[in-house]
């Protein structure tokens, strides 16, 4: 094995662990950005697995995978660049991926109000 083969062995060992998350219900949505090499070889075992997923490609590639639903779900809003969300749909991906609920409603109200400080924002 090469030293970029297991370069991109090792980078490659990340999804393994949310195929299981996913297999234990422990998540139902998963968001790797990777270069296009890794999303075909990543794609190629989802497919081999049986797991949905939907790939948006950029000079990076964002592939998510889970539960069909939610991959639906995500389709409806995420056709555009991740930074170019807005602040309900940033707030979306971000619980939908099992990010802390509270901190995803501090950078919500800190995108809805900038400038203004989370515990403002909580006050008024």
């Amino acid at each position: 094995m090469s030293a970029e083969e297991f370069s991109r062995y090792d980078s490659m060992k990340l999804p393994h662990c949310h195929f299981y998350l996913l297999h234990k219900g422990v998540r139902s949505l998963v968001l790797c950005t990777m270069c296009r090499t890794c999303a075909s070889l990543l794609s190629e075992r989802l497919e081999r697995l049986g797991i949905a997923y939907r790939s948006v490609t950029d000079s990076k590639v964002n592939l998510y995978f889970g539960n069909r639903m939610c991959l639906e779900a995500v389709a409806t809003f995420i056709h555009k660049p991740l930074n170019e969300l807005s602040a309900e749909e940033d707030f979306m991906l971000g619980a939908m991926l099992g990010y802390d609920i509270a901190g995803q409603c501090e950078r919500y109200c800190k995108r809805k109000s900038p400038g203004v400080s989370s515990e403002q924002a909580a006050v008024n």
